[in-house]
């Protein structure tokens, strides 16, 4: 079957959307670093949706850090590629045109500094996830023990980690007498915008101070929230798309219905009309960013972990099971109270709106794939309202279980005593630990150990220790399902 291609447009079913405008005539006023399901589900589509409505500054220069795999699906069909939304009912399909295509860093790194520092370039939009950012968990501060990012301060003419392709755009922009563009990230961690602001700026007064000055006082990296669930495409999504499309679309991406991408009102060059795409620019991002990271990312981290620990591949399954979803609202109970809403945010309408969206099986979001990284999710998910609500006096008995559940997961074995592998940073570091533990409180308290993700004055806590203690035990004699049903019992 032939490919997707701007030929193969006018020969679509009459149900698909097509792009609508010249893209002959676009520009390329965004680069995005890490070019992945999730930017094309998430921000691409607004971008999309500003060269539809007649602004042809926008469109987006996808570039891959690590693996040709992107620019191989989407190069042969002229950037373009299908948006598959699902919500229960059927299938809405869009086809995305904002793509100008996709690079791969390390092929040619100097062709990736040059797109950067073209003049027409206005924004720089990332998604390379938190081990991305090359940042000391413990102070936030550049590694810059990491080997890349060494190699990079030494010679950044052939750049290999995100802060420096930036450094070193922004080097030959300021060079070149031009402005910097602004740095959005739009990864799923907290002070995202602090953070690779933090690296750029570390990195670049290592490489000349007067860089990192100017990138200071000059740069842009606000603080973002965005929220979409983006199930990772299978092969069967893809078979399933070309019979209907009548054309094969490697680069397609599914999506639920709802989207959300909360900015920082802070740039330091032009930008696309974003309130008028559904974009919310705001002064302060952190109560957005809380009531997603507690709520939806918290519940969804805890889901993971009890679900697949069960038996359950997607997220509609663990919720079909009444004590998961109970347990799911005793946890939301107990995050709701850390919480400071912003104006415009109704909680209860929020959380009922959540629940729709997991109970979505249209998605079929996979439970091991929200699993992934849990070592860099678990502090902003779970540890840090678990945290809140000791220091308030308060029970912890839901976000413990979470947690406990994490710890769990690390074993590598499921209920059923199937063996799988453990997708996290730190996989080696815990399976260590437990190694040496002979019982499971020691195994509790020798993955209390990991400083990365536990900060002292909670794994210190007796508080804390107890609860996810008590709760790691009801997983092993009892399993995850009934671990969660006895929360529930207990707090009703």
């Amino acid at each position: 079957m032939t490919r997707l291609t701007e030929a193969a447009l006018e020969g679509l079913p009459a149900d698909v959307e097509r792009p609508g405008y010249d893209r002959a005539s676009v520009r390329t006023g965004v680069v995005h670093l890490g070019i992945g399901a999730f930017h094309r589900a998430h921000q691409a589509v607004v971008f999309d949706d500003a060269l539809k409505s007649g602004d042809l500054r926008w469109g987006v220069l996808g570039a891959s850090l690590r693996s040709p795999g992107v620019r191989d699906q989407l190069n042969p069909q002229d950037g373009l590629y299908t948006l598959v939304v699902r919500d229960g009912f059927g299938d809405g399909l869009r086809i995305i045109g904002a793509s100008k295509g996709v690079l791969v860093g390390p092929e040619d790194p100097a062709a990736l500094v040059a797109a950067m520092a073209d003049p027409e370039v206005h924004i720089v939009t990332l998604t390379v996830t938190e081990k991305g950012y090359r940042l000391d968990p413990a102070t936030g501060a550049l590694l810059t023990t990491d080997p890349e990012v060494a190699a990079d301060i030494a010679d950044l003419s052939a750049p290999k980690t995100a802060p420096g392709f930036i450094v070193a755009a922004l080097k030959a922009r300021k060079a070149a007498g031009l402005g910097p563009f602004t740095v959005i990230s739009c990864d799923n961690l907290p002070h995202n915008g602090k953070r690779i602001r933090a690296g750029v700026i570390d990195m670049a007064r290592a490489v000349d101070p007067s860089l990192a000055e100017w990138i200071e006082t000059e740069g842009a990296f606000p603080q973002t929230m965005i929220d979409r669930i983006v199930p990772a495409t299978t092969p069967g999504d893809i078979d399933g798309l070309s019979q209907r499309l009548g054309v094969r679309d490697e680069g397609m991406v599914k999506a639920e219905p709802f989207t959300q991408w909360v900015i920082e009102d802070w740039f330091c060059g032009a930008r696309p009309d974003f309130e008028a795409f559904g974009v919310q620019l705001t002064a302060a991002v952190e109560p957005w960013e809380d009531a997603k990271l507690r709520l939806l990312n918290g519940a969804h981290s805890a889901t993971a972990y009890l679900g697949a620990l069960s038996g359950h591949e997607h997220v509609h399954e663990a919720m079909a099971t009444s004590a998961l979803k109970d347990f799911v609202e005793i946890l939301w109970d107990e995050a709701e109270t850390t919480l400071n809403p912003p104006p415009g945010l109704n909680v209860g309408a929020y959380r009922n709106e959540l629940m729709a969206r997991f109970e979505n099986p249209a998605l079929m979001h996979r439970t091991r794939q929200i699993a992934m990284d849990g070592s860099q999710k678990l502090p902003q998910r779970l540890l840090a309202g678990a945290g809140e609500r000791l220091a308030a006096g308060q029970a912890i008995d839901a976000l413990a279980l979470g947690v406990a559940a994490w710890m769990r997961w690390q074993s590598g074995v499921t209920e059923s005593g199937e063996t799988f592998t453990v997708d996290d940073p730190l996989a080696q570091k815990t399976a260590e630990l437990l190694a040496g533990a002979a019982d499971d409180k020691a195994r509790v308290k020798a993955l209390l150990t990991l400083s990365a993700v536990f900060p002292e004055a909670l794994a210190s806590d007796a508080r804390f220790v107890e609860a996810v203690t008590g709760a790691y035990l009801a997983i092993s004699e009892h399993g995850a399902v009934e671990a969660a049903r006895r929360v529930v019992e207990s707090v009703r």
